[in-house]
């Protein structure tokens, strides 16, 4: 069996796919391995930095096209799937990957602006890009969404962030719920900790207090002590579950969520 970050390369021969989120972390990992591996990859993000991973990938021999848009917004959606079906025809993979933690706090500190912002960021990306790509992917007859939750929707300190991915859980459901019939599996993945280069772009331009430090090393804490394996993933061991709920190997799996979290069920 390949090792987590091991290419396999004919896996996504003949397949276009549609990642979100990738000009760094998790996303850049999973849009890697699916150049890798054979397909045409459309990467989007709206950080400047998307245009290094589009280098990166061509450089590689991949097929990629970059499209920079704002999944906050239903209009940036659309352009990405346009923008896909405009160069490939066609929509067979969405990795839906956009979201992350802006703040670490207790709950009763978080400003109502906050809270709005972390929704927009981890839940609407999800939901307009699963509105988007639909159509097209009823209109080939089949495809696959990957949606990338987390476990924290059972942790501290995130209650914002953790009803944003409770919403992408109940997406995947209930879409499998929909449209398993009409030939498109949704799965999705919920990521625990995982260790990461320092983003280049933070999601927090402010940065954080001494207080928010301390609160964010308790989410580290409470997030290694829930691990049966007492350990932080790596971006390899993370992606790896996302391209295989995105083959053919997992053809017979819909609706559910696979905790990544070294045991933590999230």
């Amino acid at each position: 069996m390949s090792a987590p970050g091991t290419a396999r390369p004919a896996r996504f021969a003949g397949k276009v796919a549609v990642v979100t989120g990738a000009a760094q972390g998790i996303g850049q990992e999973v849009a890697r391995g699916l150049a890798a591996e054979g397909a045409c990859v459309v990467i989007a993000d709206r950080s400047p930095l998307l245009a290094q991973t589009e280098a990166e990938l061509a450089a590689a021999g991949g097929t990629v096209t970059a499209v920079t848009a704002d999944l906050e917004a239903f209009s940036g959606a659309v352009a990405v799937m346009e923008a896909a079906t405009a160069r490939f025809g066609r929509i067979d993979i969405l990795v839906n990957n956009v979201g992350g933690t802006i703040w670490a706090k207790p709950y009763e500190y978080y400003a109502e602006a906050e809270i709005i912002a972390e929704i927009n960021r981890s839940l609407f990306p999800t939901l307009w890009c699963c509105r988007a790509a639909l159509p097209v992917m009823l209109g080939q007859g089949g495809g696959v969404i990957v949606n990338v939750s987390s476990i924290a929707t059972r942790s501290i300190h995130r209650t914002p962030y953790a009803a944003a991915k409770g919403g992408v859980n109940a997406i995947t459901a209930a879409l499998a719920f929909e449209y398993s019939g009409r030939g498109i599996r949704v799965v999705a993945t919920a990521p625990g900790g995982t260790e990461a280069p320092p983003r280049r772009i933070p999601r927090n331009s402010a940065g954080r207090s001494a207080a928010e430090e301390a609160w964010y090393q308790e989410i580290v804490d409470q997030t290694v002590s829930s691990s049966l394996m007492k350990r932080y993933g790596t971006l390899a061991e993370q992606a790896a579950p996302i391209l295989f709920l995105a083959s053919d190997e997992a053809s017979y799996i819909t609706g559910v969520t696979l905790p990544v979290g070294g045991g933590d069920l999230g």
